[in-house]
């Protein structure tokens, strides 16, 4: 939600429409595939959705740092939506970690 209200800002408030853009599709890809991943038909293909979940992850986190090294996002906020962004990483990692001890 915080992604898209992000996206809501910059292109009203900013006028900026690329990193933006960026911005959410990564943003948003992580609920995405994590819903994809509850309806997962087995471990490894739910493995595979947390996975790609993760990498957007770390792909929004890119986004947001650029935003802020452009000037276009304050350092407040970019610390505020990436401490949970890193926060959504871990747990994702976590469970990357477990699932696949579990398959050994």
């Amino acid at each position: 939600m915080r992604v898209v209200k992000a996206y809501q800002y910059l292109t009203e408030n900013k006028r900026e429409f690329i990193l933006s853009k960026q911005l959410i599709r990564s943003g948003a890809s992580i609920g995405a595939n994590l819903a994809e991943a509850s309806g997962a038909i087995s471990t490894a293909d739910f493995s595979a959705k947390v996975s790609i979940a993760y990498k957007e992850c770390l792909e929004t986190k890119y986004w947001l740092s650029l935003l802020k090294d452009t000037g276009y996002i304050a350092e407040k906020t970019f610390n505020s939506i990436h401490a949970d962004a890193d926060e959504i990483g871990k747990i994702l990692f976590s469970i990357l970690k477990t699932t696949r001890l579990s398959d050994n």
